[in-house]
C-alpha cells in the first residue's frame, strides 16, 4: 500500500478469499517472519509468506520498504521488488 494510505482488511480478505483479517499477534509475527513488529520486511523471512500490493504501486519507479529492522528503509527499484517478492497484485 502507499505510504500515506492505509489498507482496508475488509477489501483485502474480500479479494483473498478469506471472511475477515485482523493484525497478527507480535509474537507470532516474530515466530514466523524472524523480524520484531516495526521493523518487519517481506525479504528473507523465515518462513515463505504471501505478499500482497497495491496495483498502482506497480507504476512508480522506486518503492520503499522496511530492511529489517526498525528505522531502517531500503529503497529498490519496483521493477526487481516485484520480480524478487511475486507479490499478488490488486
Amino acid at each position: 500500500m502507499h505510504g500515506d494510505r492505509q489498507v482496508s482488511t475488509q477489501t483485502l480478505a474480500r479479494a483473498i478469499g478469506v471472511k475477515r483479517i485482523t493484525p497478527c499477534d507480535p509474537k507470532v509475527a516474530d515466530k514466523h517472519s524472524g523480524y520484531q513488529v516495526g521493523g518487519t520486511s517481506p525479504l528473507g523471512t523465515r518462513r515463505a509468506m504471501p505478499v500482497y500490493c497495491e496495483q498502482s504501486i506497480a507504476d512508480l519507479p522506486r518503492l520503499y520498504i522496511n530492511g529489517g529492522k526498525r528505522g531502517y528503509i531500503l529503497s529498490l527499484a519496483t521493477a526487481d521488488l516485484l520480480r524478487v517478492l511475486q507479490p499478488t497484485l490488486g
